[in-house]
């Protein structure tokens, strides 16, 4: 007997850290960690990893504009995706909203629940976390 198992797009498994900015963050130094991780590269066993709520408020490291996109994202460029080192210490990729003349290094930026893509083929909007400039 053959049995068929599915499963769950990484999208859908991790929406909820994706949603909310989850972490995790160890109990024995303070290190956190978007995306959560299960054990602390540092302290091992030493430490214990437990959920963190990331307030996604930061600075831009670096960025790059978008103009020549992967297909099915030719409808919003062009457009800005930067690393942003959030203030609770970890880093995280994002798209990034706005005008993008005024994105430059060093900028501090805020979270916003915004649309991400669309699927063409059955009209199923994906939704999730970007940045905004703080001005």
């Amino acid at each position: 007997m053959i049995v068929m198992t599915h499963s769950i797009a990484s999208s859908w498994r991790l929406k909820r850290q994706r949603y909310n900015l989850i972490g995790t963050r160890c109990t024995n130094c303070k290190s956190v960690y978007f995306p959560p991780r299960p054990l602390c590269p540092d302290c091992r066993r030493r430490g214990e990893l437990e959920e963190f709520q990331l307030s996604g408020h930061g600075e831009i490291l670096s960025y790059t504009i978008i103009r020549v996109p992967p297909e099915g994202f030719e409808v919003y460029t062009p457009y800005a995706v930067g690393l942003i080192q959030l203030e609770e210490g970890t880093n995280i990729s994002g798209q990034i909203t706005g005008d993008i003349s005024k994105i430059d290094i060093g900028k501090k930026v805020r979270p916003v629940f915004r649309k991400l893509h669309e699927d063409k083929s059955d009209g199923l909007i994906h939704y999730g976390i970007k940045f905004e400039l703080v001005e």
